[in-house]
């Protein structure tokens, strides 16, 4: 089975690894795949059109995204402090 993933450059890539974080085009937010926040926008319908996949964090991070406030509670944080220097 071959995947698409999105590499530190945002663009897309086919891969045989499924992605371990995900992420939404459009916001540039990613996190875990089981977040609550984004399953439910899933689930709503229209989020699932941007989704996005990423190999590991540091790929989401380089790629621009920042994390979820929901499911990466802390890594939201620390990302915020250094926004507000």
């Amino acid at each position: 089975m071959s995947y698409t993933l999105l590499d530190a450059n945002g663009k897309t890539y086919e891969s045989d690894v499924k992605g371990q974080w995900g992420g939404h085009r459009r916001t540039k937010i990613y996190g875990r795949l089981d977040c609550p926040s984004a399953l439910r926008a899933i689930a709503s319908g229209g989020y699932a059109r941007y989704r996005v996949f990423f190999a590991d964090e540091a790929t989401a991070i380089a790629a621009g995204y920042r994390p979820c406030a929901r499911c990466c509670l802390g890594r939201y944080q620390a990302w915020k402090a250094t926004r507000r220097s």
